[in-house]
């Protein structure tokens, strides 16, 4: 009875969005959640909350705008973001199980192993053949000391204009945003990484960009002899195992810096990094 609840809920969810009724569509997607895991209600609701184009669309606008030179990916399961990158730039995908639709392109390499042990085992600017990084979008693990060790990594080959982008950084609810996985749609605890770099990295500037279904984090004015966050990582991450979520309750705003969805002001954001001040 509960999963019949739960489906006419969500339906009539539907309608009262595309009535424009946006807020009572959210009221009943949050309805129907209250009864159980329904991964439609929970995109129905991502879309509700944080509207405008999704993160593959504007990840699709950075790749253009700032045609990068060098690009890495972590996390690329099926490579269908990791096709933005285009000749000429030089791009690497690190995937411990990659789940390719088509081989990858003559600019593309692909290694097929934890991003630990790629960091482990090499070094980002010899493979990039003496090229610093200068894009990269971190979407493997949803467990936020994986993303945090990437950051690391990914940091120490970056210059100050580089810009890296973290993927699930805005939890819809509790349920979904578990370092367990109870549902079908899952964005971990990521949201952790950008209040502890906020915190510890007041020199960086971060914000999470407001874009379906999950965010997208993004870092900018990077400083690769920066050592604070592997010298404290032991400690930073105990910080964020300790970090209820409840932290977020009416404060997602002002806790994940959250950023307008607006293209425009996505760009002059990115046209000023290497010299801008968070704030």
């Amino acid at each position: 009875m509960s999963d019949s609840r739960t489906t006419q809920l969500y339906y009539r969810a539907r309608i009262q969005r595309w009535l424009g009724n946006s807020e009572r569509a959210g009221r009943l997607c949050r309805s129907a959640l209250a009864l159980g895991d329904h991964e439609k209600a929970r995109k129905l609701l991502a879309g509700i909350e944080l509207p405008g184009e999704d993160y593959f669309r504007l990840l699709e606008r950075m790749h253009r705008y700032l045609k990068p030179a060098t690009y890495v990916e972590i996390g690329i399961w099926k490579g269908k973001s990791l096709r933005l990158a285009e000749p000429p730039t030089l791009a690497i995908g690190i995937d411990p199980q990659p789940r390719l639709k088509a081989p990858p392109a003559a600019n593309v390499r692909v290694f097929a192993e934890p991003s630990d042990e790629f960091f482990a085992r090499h070094d980002l600017v010899k493979e990039f053949s003496g090229k610093r990084l200068e894009l990269a979008l971190i979407d493997g693990m949803h467990h936020f000391e994986f993303a945090l060790r990437d950051f690391i990594n990914l940091e120490r080959a970056a210059t100050p204009r580089s810009v890296i982008l973290i993927h699930d950084c805005r939890p819809l609810d509790a349920e979904s945003a578990g370092r367990e996985r109870s549902t079908v749609f899952w964005s971990g605890d990521v949201w952790r990484l950008i209040v502890l770099l906020r915190k510890h990295r007041p020199d960086l500037l971060v914000h999470t960009i407001a874009t379906p279904p999950t965010g997208l984090g993004i870092v900018l004015n990077l400083d690769p002899a920066s050592t604070v966050l592997t010298e404290k990582l032991d400690a930073i991450i105990a910080e964020g195992l300790a970090l209820p979520y409840s932290t977020l309750e009416g404060r997602k705003t002002e806790m994940l810096s959250l950023f307008p969805n607006d293209w425009t002001k996505i760009r002059m954001l990115l046209d000023a990094r290497g010299n801008a001040r968070r704030g």
